[in-house]
């Protein structure tokens, strides 16, 4: 199983340089991956998240200058939020050719209509759109020039160079039984979140009925707490890979940066990444 952790992207953690030492660190301890979460705007009465948030992919561009193996990935982009997803296109593969092939887009369709009216995009028919932008990047990754006859995202004769250094995974989320329609038709993988070792299996059972290849990655992102003990963790990795989970991207405890690191060495011994 990969297993991935969560940039100090938002929170107590937050400061000039804490993505870079902890981009480093998780490198040096054998993570497989750093992932951000995407929230562009915190409307004021919302509760989730906090509004000191880092950009998602200035924080993953920070990450990947300084590392040289860690994967690179968003959990998840709210691509639907964007007002281009061909922009967004350019900026993907923007940072996928100067890490060099690192990589994984997750991407998903969100839930809060206050953002989205905030940033001036359409939350109706957003699972439609999504579908859309997954062809658009596809498009704009591949062809050159490229064009697009689609409803909402329509181009025609457009250059998006440099393409990416690797064919970039999409990994679409979602609970829901269409949003995994969704990933398990147009995706090269599923990325959750909050899934419970218990309920992983009914999980697995549901994708693998579209998507049998092992090819098509499984992923979930879990919370971890220190005050769970190694054998606590220990148990819950082997109830997810014995349910069939291919990747794990956890989130350590909330906390200042030094917390935020001790609690990444922490985690990697309990996975077995440091022995």
């Amino acid at each position: 199983m990969r297993i991935g952790i969560h940039l100090p992207q938002f929170g107590k953690a937050l400061g000039a340089g804490g993505i870079q030492k902890a981009a480093i660190r998780a490198e040096e301890l054998g993570f497989d991956d750093v992932w951000v979460s995407d929230h562009l705007v915190v409307p004021v009465g919302q509760s989730y998240p906090t509004p000191y948030l880092y950009d998602p992919l200035m924080t993953l561009a920070f990450a990947g200058a300084v590392t040289e193996r860690i994967g690179l990935g968003t959990s998840v982009l709210v691509a639907t939020q964007y007002t281009s997803p061909l922009a967004l296109a350019n900026s993907l593969a923007s940072l996928d050719h100067m890490s060099g092939g690192r990589l994984t887009v997750g991407a998903g369709i969100g839930w809060s209509r206050a953002e989205y009216e905030a940033l001036g995009a359409t939350f109706g028919e957003r699972g439609q759109r999504l579908e859309e932008i997954v062809e658009v990047w596809r498009t704009a990754w591949r062809d050159d020039p490229a064009t697009h006859e689609g409803r909402f995202y329509p181009f025609r004769d457009v250059r998006v160079l440099p393409k990416p250094a690797h064919a970039i995974p999409i990994w679409l989320g979602g609970s829901s039984d269409a949003a995994i329609s969704r990933a398990t038709r147009l995706a090269d993988g599923y990325h959750g979140v909050g899934v419970e070792p218990e309920d992983a299996p009914r999980l697995i059972e549901r994708i693998r009925a579209g998507r049998p290849e092992e090819s098509f990655t499984v992923s979930l992102r879990v919370r971890w707490d220190a005050r769970v003990d190694d054998e606590a963790v220990a148990e819950t990795l082997e109830a997810y890979s014995k349910a069939g989970i291919q990747h794990l991207h956890y989130a350590p405890e909330r906390g200042d940066l030094d917390t935020w690191i001790t609690n990444m060495e922490r985690l990697a011994t309990q996975t077995g990444l440091r022995k």
